[in-house]
């Protein structure tokens, strides 16, 4: 794995999508993470959001980015654990045409190294919808610093070899 410089960087227009009851724009520490290094990586901050842990209006949001052609991939923070209100899920599953289970795989074999075996309670997890890569990780600074840059920030460059995920945007809607 390797960032390939002769390679055309490529960026990604990202919606970022915080879950939680209690956050809010003054406190969102994980979302200004994510915010930031979305920026720093080159990438454009498309669309950023709160949204209460309710799954029906998780996925309304979702679907209304989903249907923004302007809007590349999403990356939620928060919801993904195990608690009656953790439902980020539950919301993904109602949106999502195909899971990318390698995803929530890899995050929690990363995670593992940081947290041990609390890694199991994470749900973090990947779909794609229409076109849409939605990337769901958990809520913590150091979850969603483990997920973008153990993660994301190679797949979301379009530079990254052998693979990565923005080579595969304009071949989603296929059928």
């Amino acid at each position: 794995m390797a960032i390939d410089e002769t390679r055309e960087f490529k960026p990604v227009a990202i919606a970022l999508l915080t879950v939680s009851d209690t956050r809010t724009p003054e406190d969102d520490t994980s979302g200004d993470i994510l915010a930031e290094r979305i920026k720093a990586a080159g990438h454009k901050l498309a669309a950023r959001a709160i949204e209460r842990d309710d799954a029906m209006r998780i996925a309304s949001r979702l679907n209304n980015w989903i249907d923004d052609q302007s809007i590349d991939a999403v990356v939620t923070t928060g919801g993904t654990g195990l608690t009656g209100r953790d439902v980020t899920p539950e919301a993904l599953d109602r949106v999502k045409e195909k899971d990318i289970p390698g995803f929530g795989e890899l995050f929690r074999w990363l995670s593992y190294r940081t947290i041990g075996t609390s890694t199991v309670q994470s749900r973090a997890h990947a779909v794609v919808s229409r076109g849409t890569y939605i990337f769901a990780l958990p809520g913590s600074n150091g979850a969603v610093k483990d997920g973008w840059d153990g993660i994301l920030a190679e797949q979301l460059d379009s530079r990254n070899r052998p693979c990565n995920f923005v080579e595969l945007m304009p071949r989603l809607r296929e059928s």
